[in-house]
């Protein structure tokens, strides 16, 4: 971890530290830690949200962090054809591969440092799985599933898909020179993220050396949430400890300050951290498996639309997720 890197931070654009007279550190006001689940098809997952009030968490619903996992041969896992309708999943993976495909015409491979933004709208069947030859071969698997919310005049957009490779996040370095900034979405300090949201929100993946400190300007009109996918912190204007699987909530703010230990685990040599926020939508939520709507009779109707097929078809050339044979036959054996 991380797949997108560079060999010299120095050669970036900095953003300049965000400390001004008339600013104000966001202070943390909570710090979570994700239990440990299943997903799919059985691949393991951290729920980064569990505990989290939503209103806390407006506009964003869920979030899953996949792995990390070193996978043996015949191992890797995936999610089976599912619908979704109400908002949109942004699926970013940092190490590994997965096949994605939907009933409107998206997909292709989300691997090492690209995204995948799919904007469920009105309703969409997709599914995520690995390639036959990653669940062949084994290997590194590791990712992020957010569910980010659509206000009430947006929740029966078309469908719509956006992938966004790895070389097309926008990387900048901290003022100090100790953290590599990935902008997937939003903007900071003049620098744009690839990612376009129908929600206004930023989505970062910054690496944080030993002993450095981050400073991000942050809207303030957005909330603000810290996930530590690796490493040890402290976070906010109070220096909260934070620590790998754990999930801050900032307060109310203009910038906030992120700051690795100066000594890691042996997992990982550094802090890794997932900043997101976005414009709260303030509506309310209803929430049943796969779908994000605004009432329960909404709920009733994406699942009666469902069953009824009217959420999309699975296409005739449709990806299935691949069950290696248990008792392949041998070449040898054929006389082949």
């Amino acid at each position: 971890m991380p797949a997108v890197t560079v060999d010299n931070l120095l050669t970036l654009p900095r953003v300049p530290n965000a400390r001004v007279a008339t600013a104000m550190e966001r202070p943390v006001t909570s710090v979570t830690t994700a239990p440990k689940g299943f997903e799919g098809e059985g691949f393991p997952v951290r729920r980064a949200f569990a505990g989290v009030q939503l209103a806390d968490l407006d506009p964003f619903v869920h979030m899953d962090q996949m792995g990390e996992v070193e996978y043996a041969p015949g191992e890797p896992k995936g999610t089976p054809w599912h619908p979704h309708r109400g908002f949109e999943t942004v699926t970013y993976m940092i190490d590994g591969t997965f096949e994605h495909q939907d009933s409107h015409g998206g997909g292709g491979l989300i691997t090492n440092g690209a995204t995948q933004w799919m904007t469920a709208g009105g309703g969409i069947l997709h599914i995520e799985t690995p390639p036959e030859a990653l669940v062949m071969s084994g290997g590194l698997f590791h990712g992020i599933q957010l569910w980010v919310n659509l206000p009430a005049r947006d929740k029966m957009i078309p469908p719509a898909y956006q992938g966004i490779e790895a070389g097309d996040v926008t990387l900048v370095a901290s003022a100090d020179g100790g953290s590599l900034v990935r902008v997937i979405a939003g903007e900071f300090a003049g620098h744009s993220g690839p990612g376009s949201t129908h929600t206004p929100m930023a989505l970062v993946h910054a690496t944080v050396a030993p002993g450095s400190q981050l400073q991000l300007p942050w809207n303030p009109s957005y909330n603000a949430l810290l996930y530590v996918l690796a490493g040890s912190g402290r976070a906010g204007a109070e220096a909260r400890p934070v620590q790998s699987g754990q999930l801050a909530v900032f307060g109310a703010g203009d910038w906030l300050t992120v700051r690795a230990d100066d000594r890691q685990d042996s997992r990982s040599a550094t802090l890794e951290v997932l900043l997101l926020g976005g414009q709260p939508i303030r509506e309310h939520v209803e929430h049943y498996g796969p779908f994000v709507m605004n009432t329960r009779d909404e709920i009733a109707q994406a699942l009666e639309d469902f069953q009824a097929g009217r959420l999309g078809t699975i296409p005739a050339n449709a990806l299935m997720p691949h069950v290696p044979d248990p008792n392949p036959v041998r070449a040898e054996h054929t006389g082949i």
